[in-house]
Formats: C-alpha cells, structure tokens, sequence
C-alpha cells in the first residue's frame, strides 16, 4: 500500500520541467509572505475603521488588481512575461511596506489601489510563462504545481499572519514586501532570461492553431469569463467576509483563524497534485467546474449550522471548500489557455484575471454590505444560491459544447 502510495505521488509530480520547478519556488518563497490580504479586514477593524469600510479597503484592492491585470497583460504580450513577472514583484514589496505606514482611510485606499495595480500585473505574466514552460499535455499539471507552490506558501503565511498579528499587524506588511522582493531576485537568479523574441519564436516553432483574433472576440471564452466572476465572487469571501465570521460569528480568535486558513494551504500541498492527476482526462473541464462549485455551495451552507462549537463549524466549512478549489479550479487555467496561443496568450489571462479582481471588487464591497445589513445567516445562503447559479451556467456551457 505504501509503495502505491508513493509511486502515485511520483506519477503525479512526473514530466514537469525544471523551470517549472524553479518558477514553483519562487512562488513558494513569494506567497509564504502573503498576509496583508487575508488579514485587510480585521486589520482596519484593528485601527479603528467599520465593517463597511474595511469592506471598501478590499474592494479598492480589487479595482486596482483589474488595472493591474489588463496592464500586466499587455505589457506581457508586448514585451515579455520575465521582467514583467520581476518588476511587479519587487515594487509591489515595496508598495507593501508603504502601505503599513498609512494611517489615514484615504491614505490606505489609495495606497492599496496602487500595490494592487503593481502587485496583480504578475499573475498575467506569470500565467504566460507557465504556459511557456509547459506543454499541452502536462500544462494542468504545470498549474498545479504553481497553486501547489502558492498554496503551501498560503499555509506558511496564514499560519504565521495570525501569529503575527497577535502581536503587532504591522509586522504583516513587512513581511509581506520583503518576502515580494526576495521572490523578484530569486527569479532573476534561478531562471534564465526569456525575451520576447524567443516567446515568439517558439509560437512559430510549435505546431498549434494560432488564433488571430482578440480574446474579447471569442464569444465563449467571455460567457466562461462571466462565470468566473460569479464563482470568484464567491470564492473570495474566505478572504474578506469569513474571517470577519469567524472572529464575530464564531469567536475564534486571529491566531486559530491563522491556523484554520492555513489548513487550506496544506491540504492543496499535500492532495492537489494526485487529485489532478487522477482526474485529467477522466472528465471534461467544465464538468469538474460544475462538480467543484456544486461543493462550495454545500461549504457555504454549512457555515449556518448551528453548533455550539465555532471551531468545529470552520474546520469543517474550511475542508469542504478546500476540496471544492481542488476539483474545480485547476482546470479553468488549462481550460482558458487551450483556446489561446503564444500571441495572444497575455490577453486571455488578462481577461481572466480582471474577472477574479471584479469579483474582488463586487464580493467584497457586497459581501460585507449583506453581512453589516442583514447578518451573516442570509449572507451564506445567498453566496450559496450564487454557487448554484454558476454551476448551472458551467454545466449549460459544457451541453452547448457537445452540440
């Protein structure tokens, strides 16, 4: 059973490449320093400001991180996925630093605009190089061992934000830029330089259809687009709405918040990549999309269990929606990607990620709205409706495919 076991994780993990392998470090070292998003809410609850205003804070972060997405995608298109990848790493930690200086709630709006802007311009860039590095019949894989790397780094920043936060929020900006700007140099020094020229010629090497049109004009891709608004919608109240719920629902203090996010994390680390592996290929990918957000509708709901025990209520609401990013969201990478190419890649991931960063701006600023002005309860019933609603949406676009 054991040499099973292990000769499971070895099939799982064979075939990357080793830049696939260097770009997962240095994305380990980056996200073990992510802190300051998961904890915005409480923190400007910490330094005074309401639930409504913390809710802004995050949606602000959002806005930004749409400007920083059809930036990061363009300039990626236009002059390469490395330095880009570098230079929104490396100012983004400083603009993390800057923002642990702000006081005033003008000042950190505005302060975050700008570290979002900076800071989301990678994820296009960087979605760019691992379809580089990757080929289509590892490139799920190749994903996966990103949000394998990000998540495990999740694990060690969530645990450590919570500890740090008991002691001083500050702290959290700190590391949180420091770890930024090692990650940009450790790019620099681990992977060989990729100019533009070289993304091309590799396009032109490789025996693929190329897509000449713009993104915005594939009429499927932006129906998918627009599920993927709904379901980050939802997706990201585990960073706004439910540590506030859990702190003021449940009473859990911030460091067992830390340690329940963190649970998150490990548990991708440790089952994501044979999850992958034994079901790529198995089933199409709009049908594990629809699998996956049939569940974390059920996480939502369970949050409106009333137990007397609130830990046991996160735990278990942790672990459900856990295993709902495992089945579903892996494959909406490769799924986005097979309909692009190597010219017109940075578009595409543009677009996906301005969706996730609307869906931070509309889940946070209403997620909180709905929880100030009618509580909770209703909250995780009506993000629960909304996982429904986009699970049919994937499921109708799987049917129209067939035909």
């Amino acid at each position: 059973m054991i040499s099973a076991a292990v000769n499971l994780y070895r099939n799982a993990y064979n075939g990357l490449s080793r830049r696939m392998w260097l770009l997962a470090v240095v994305m380990l070292i980056n996200r073990s320093g992510t802190m300051v998003l998961p904890f915005m809410t409480l923190y400007c609850k910490h330094i005074g400001y309401t639930t409504r205003q913390a809710g802004y804070v995050v949606a602000v972060y959002g806005l930004g991180a749409m400007v920083g997405a059809f930036l990061g995608g363009r300039i990626s298109d236009r002059f390469g996925f490395y330095y880009t990848q570098f230079f929104a790493l490396f100012c983004g930690g400083i603009l993390f630093i800057l923002l642990g200086q702000m006081n005033s709630f003008a000042s950190i709006c505005i302060c975050t605009f700008f570290l979002s802007m900076v800071n989301e311009s990678f994820r296009p860039a960087n979605a760019t190089a691992v379809a580089h590095y990757s080929n289509p019949q590892n490139r799920t894989q190749s994903f996966s061992l990103v949000r394998l790397a990000i998540n495990v780094g999740w694990g060690v920043g969530g645990g450590l934000g919570g500890f740090l936060a008991s002691i001083n929020y500050h702290l959290l900006f700190w590391v949180d830029g420091l770890t930024n700007m090692t990650a940009a140099f450790l790019l620099i020094w681990l992977l060989p330089k990729v100019s533009l020229a070289q993304q091309q010629n590799l396009s032109r090497a490789k025996p693929v259809n190329i897509k000449t049109i713009p993104a915005h004009a594939d009429k499927t891709f932006m129906y998918f687009i627009g599920l993927q608004v709904l379901f980050a919608l939802c997706f990201f109240q585990l960073f706004t709405t439910i540590p506030m719920y859990f702190k003021e629902g449940l009473h859990i203090n911030e460091f067992w918040i830390g340690v329940v996010m963190a649970m998150n994390g490990i548990l991708i680390a440790v089952l994501e990549m044979v999850i992958v592996f034994k079901l790529e290929g198995r089933m199409p990918y709009l049908r594990l999309m629809t699998i996956g957000t049939v569940v974390m509708a059920i996480s939502f709901f369970m949050l409106n269990i009333p137990l007397a025990n609130g830990f046991l209520i996160a735990v278990m609401a942790t672990l459900t929606v856990t295993f709902a990013e495992m089945i579903a969201m892996p494959f909406m990478n490769s799924y986005y990607i097979s309909r692009s190419s190597e010219g017109n890649r940075g578009q595409y991931a543009a677009l996906y990620t301005m969706a996730w960063s609307a869906a931070q701006v509309i889940g946070s600023a209403a997620g909180t709205q709905i929880a100030y002005s009618t509580g909770f309860t209703n909250l995780w019933w009506i993000i629960g409706g909304i996982c429904l609603l986009t699970a049919v949406g994937y499921h109708r676009l799987q049917l129209s495919r067939k035909r």
